[in-house]
Formats: structure tokens, C-alpha cells, sequence
């Protein structure tokens, strides 16, 4: 019957200790054979692998230009000019005059309110007035006369004082009477009610044999004037003084025209420009904003009032601004934005910049970048920091692994 023998360990046994030294002395490893040695030299290159080659990347070269600033902001559309119709006199509605939801002129003819009542009191005005004319001339001839006798004593001068007086006294009720045949043609012209302004007229709040009086705070109808039509949009309080203050300090040049592009709510652009031509001097203290006002054609009346839609307006022009793609920029952890540049060293270079406000697909970069400097927007994941690069113009050449 075999038994298995324990394996002997070196540390047990001083003789293996003994000999396992003389096994790694160095005198002994050199004298292995010249093809072992090499072996082991060549598996220490293998660790090593063939060097690395510098990372492609594309580049755009920094050109100032002026760049326009504009913004986006939300508004609603009001009519330019709106009138409410309202009755001056009191009566019945005798005949609706127009369609409603239809366009109406200056002057046009909406409403006839029973005017009987109303001619009869300006004819009594006028029969009135031609009865104390008549009076007028009568005393008018005796104040004359009776001047003439009081002068050759044929009568008292206080008698020709009174025929005067009387005159005038008539003359003073002729002038009364005109007034009011004037007002009696006003309230009679006042039952045909016109429309004050053009534009589109809405719904009618009363029909035939409705009465309607003068003092009455419901309107019979609305009329607004679509073209042009006005968007009021607001903006920031603080954005809107940083803005001055930009264009005081002169970063912003102040752009005359102010043009605006109306943007619908689905999403599609009104094909009319638009022109700013107010701002509020009021802050309003519970929204903390200012009121501007744009005006935009719109001469086939499609835009309707209150209509919320989107307002991109310029607001001035950076003369010296620098356009960067957004995908080029990167953000620290405290919010500063840094790019990589070529250097002349032809390695990747951070370098920090001021780019706060978006243009379209790019960063305004307005500090931290001069003329002729070569912003990396391509292959960005393999170039490092400090590194050498293999740089050619973005668009020209693939770059593997980059962000375009």
C-alpha cells in the first residue's frame, strides 16, 4: 500500500532555503543562455505597445463680426384701435344696419333708433325760433322810434329806455331758441347710430325693439381695427435695465430699426416683420415687468385679438462679437465656460470665456477669445488638455470620436 509523502517547503527545510538562494543570485541569472535573456526582453516591450499618435481634431477660426442680440418673449395680440358702440339718446331699435363679424367704415350706418319723438321737439325749436325772430324785427323798429321821439321830447326817455330794453331782451331769446333747435338736430342725428372707427365689428348685444338709453354701460357692439394689429409683450424689469445699461456703456449698439418676428402658437412664423415702437416708462409692482409694444401688419386680418404668441426682437448689436457652436462649450461645476484652442505649440489649450447668451446653435463668446485663435469643435473626447493635436479645419477631414 503507497502513501502519499508531504511536499517539502524551502522554509522548512534549510537545504531547499540554501538552494533556492543560489537558484536567484544574480550571478546566476547571468549566466542563462542569450535566447532566454531575449525573451524575457521582448515580453517587457509587448507590455509597452506601439506609441500613441496625436488625436485629430477640427477646428474654426475666431472672426469678430457684429452680431445682433435678440430675445424671445411671449405677448398677446390687441387690436390697434378699439370703439365701443353706445346709444347717445334714448329709444326703441328700429333696424339693425350691418352683418355682424363684418368689416364696417368710419361713418357707416348701425343703428336706427325711432327719431319720431326726436324731429318733433328740433320742428317745435324751429317754429319757436321763427316766431321770436319776428317779435325781434317788431321791437327792433319801435326801440328806433321811440329814440326818435324821446330825442324831440315827444315822449319820456324812460319809455324809449324800455322799448329798447324789450329789443334786446328778444334778441337774447332768439339766441336761446338757436341753441336749442342746435341740440334738437344733434339728438335727432343721435338716432342713427355710426360707426366711430373701421375695422371689424363683433356681435351685436341688442336686436329690433330692444330700448336702449343714454346712459346705459353695456355696449351694442365692439369695432376693432386689425391692421395693424399690436402685440404688448413683457419683459424683465432687471433684463430690460441691463439692457440699458449695455447700450449706454456701448457692449451694444443700438439697433434703429428694431425689427420683430411674430412667432404663432404652432410654432410657425408670421411672414409680415414687425417694428418696436413702445416700452412702458412703468414697472408693474406685482410682476416685476415692463410693457413693450410691437406693431405688425397684418392686412388680411388673419391675426385675431388675444391670440398668445412669441415675439424675437433685436435689441442691439454686439460690433465685435465672436459666434462659437454651443457643442464647443463646456461648463465647470461653478458655471464658467472654457473651450480648447490650437496654441502655436499645436497642443489643446483650455481657455475660459464669457459666452452668456445663445445666437441660433451657438454661444456668443464675447470675452476670452481674440482674432485668429483656432476653437476645437471636432474630436473633442480625445483631445486632452496640454496634449499635442493633429489639426486640420472642421468639415475637411473626419475627426473620430468628436463632437461636431
Amino acid at each position: 500500500m503507497l502513501h502519499s509523502l508531504p511536499v517539502a517547503s524551502p522554509l522548512r527545510f534549510p537545504v531547499l532555503r540554501r538552494a533556492a538562494r543560489r537558484a536567484f543570485h544574480p550571478l546566476a541569472l547571468a549566466a542563462l543562455p542569450l535566447g532566454a535573456t531575449l525573451m524575457l526582453g521582448a515580453c517587457g516591450k509587448g507590455q509597452d505597445g506601439p506609441p500613441q499618435q496625436d488625436a485629430a481634431v477640427g477646428y474654426i477660426v475666431a472672426t469678430p463680426t457684429a452680431v445682433p442680440v435678440s430675445t424671445e418673449l411671449s405677448g398677446r395680440t390687441v387690436a390697434s384701435q378699439i370703439a365701443e358702440v353706445r346709444p347717445q339718446v334714448t329709444g326703441i331699435i328700429m333696424e339693425r344696419l350691418f352683418t355682424e363679424g363684418s368689416m364696417v367704415r368710419a361713418g357707416q350706418p348701425l343703428y336706427q333708433i325711432d327719431s319720431r319723438s326726436y324731429a318733433a321737439t328740433a320742428s317745435q325749436a324751429a317754429g319757436n325760433l321763427a316766431a321770436t325772430r319776428a317779435t325781434v324785427e317788431s321791437l327792433r323798429l319801435k326801440a328806433e322810434r321811440y329814440k326818435v321821439l324821446a330825442d324831440q321830447g315827444g315822449i319820456s326817455r324812460q319809455d324809449a329806455a324800455d322799448a329798447l330794453a324789450s329789443y334786446n331782451q328778444a334778441r337774447g331769446q332768439v339766441m336761446a331758441y338757436e341753441g336749442a333747435l342746435q341740440a334738437a338736430k344733434v339728438n335727432l342725428g343721435f338716432t342713427r347710430i355710426l360707426a366711430p372707427i373701421s375695422g371689424r365689428i363683433g356681435v351685436s348685444s341688442v336686436t329690433k325693439g330692444a330700448l336702449v338709453t343714454s346712459s346705459q354701460t353695456d355696449a351694442l357692439a365692439k369695432i376693432q381695427k386689425l391692421d395693424p394689429m399690436w402685440v404688448n409683450i413683457q419683459q424683465s424689469s432687471n433684463d430690460y435695465m441691463a439692457l440699458r445699461r449695455a447700450l449706454q456703456s456701448g457692449k451694444l449698439a443700438p439697433d434703429g430699426s428694431a425689427p420683430v418676428k411674430v412667432i404663432l402658437a404652432d410654432g410657425t412664423e408670421w411672414p409680415v416683420e414687425g417694428r418696436l415702437n413702445f416700452a412702458d416708462v412703468d414697472v408693474n409692482s406685482e410682476t416685476g415687468t415692463v410693457i413693450l409694444r410691437v406693431t405688425v401688419p397684418n392686412p388680411k386680418g388673419d391675426l385675431l385679438p388675444g391670440l398668445f404668441v412669441k415675439a424675437r426682437l433685436v435689441q442691439g448689436i454686439v460690433p465685435n462679437g465672436i459666434l462659437v457652436p454651443q457643442g464647443a462649450v463646456s461648463r465647470t461645476p461653478r458655471g464658467t465656460a472654457t473651450l480648447l484652442v490650437v496654441n502655436a505649440k499645436g497642443e489643446a489649450e483650455t481657455r475660459d470665456v464669457t459666452a452668456e447668451t445663445p445666437v441660433g446653435s451657438n454661444w456668443l463668446v464675447t470675452n476670452g477669445l481674440k482674432a485668429g485663435d483656432k476653437v476645437i469643435t471636432e474630436g473633442l473626447i480625445k483631445a486632452k488638455p496640454g496634449a499635442k493635436v493633429k489639426a486640420s479645419p472642421a468639415g475637411s477631414a473626419p475627426a473620430s470620436g468628436g463632437a461636431k
